[in-house]
């Protein structure tokens, strides 16, 4: 199944351009960003899952900045594919989040598969805005938390690593509708 959707910032001076496939081997989510969030940028990413919906593979490019391009094992092991290391930092997570999107947050919701009222803490590699990277551009663990508010369309999302909640309605595609104060599905 091929999904498009297109978001904006939540002021609308932003703009981002995502496709979702979604086949019996996992998820590919590829887009690309004209950000204003915290300042201006312009980015890329693609990311793919396993069929579990574990993520196997993460690239992301700011245009004129930084680039990365990890992978995981689905075993929760990362590697940094530029700097030819391992990332122990990241060992457990099998989700990514990556904070010009909010594609992303698909992935744990299918992964986890949450029943109505339970609720799931993950640690997941967190791809900062352009504006927090310090040092290497590389994913950080990220402590977060996923309520099931209705199966397969409403969700509670905790940033527990920076006290943000946000209530997220998704589609048939399992793709945030609107992110509240921060990205709105055109």
């Amino acid at each position: 199944m091929r999904t498009e959707v297109q978001w904006v910032d939540w002021d609308g001076k932003g703009l981002e351009h995502c496709v979702c496939e979604t086949d019996a081997d996992g998820i590919k989510l590829e887009g690309v960003v004209i950000g204003t969030r915290e300042g201006q940028y312009g980015g890329s990413y693609l990311v793919v899952t396993d069929a579990s919906y574990a993520t196997r593979e993460v690239r992301v490019s700011y245009v004129g900045g930084a680039h990365m391009h990890v992978t995981s094992d689905g075993n929760g092991n990362w590697f940094d594919c530029l700097a030819d290391r391992d990332l122990p930092a990241l060992t457990g997570c099998f989700d990514v989040d990556i904070g010009i999107t909010p594609a992303t947050n698909m992935l744990p919701i299918r992964r986890l598969q949450l029943p109505a009222g339970e609720v799931c803490d993950i640690s997941a590699a967190y791809v900062p805005l352009p504006s927090q990277i310090e040092g290497d551009f590389l994913p950080s663990r990220a402590a977060q938390r996923y309520s099931c508010l209705m199966p397969g369309r409403r969700y509670r999302y905790e940033g527990l690593f920076r006290n943000f909640s946000a209530e997220l309605e998704i589609d048939e595609a399992g793709l945030v509708i609107d992110y509240p104060d921060t990205f709105r599905r055109v």
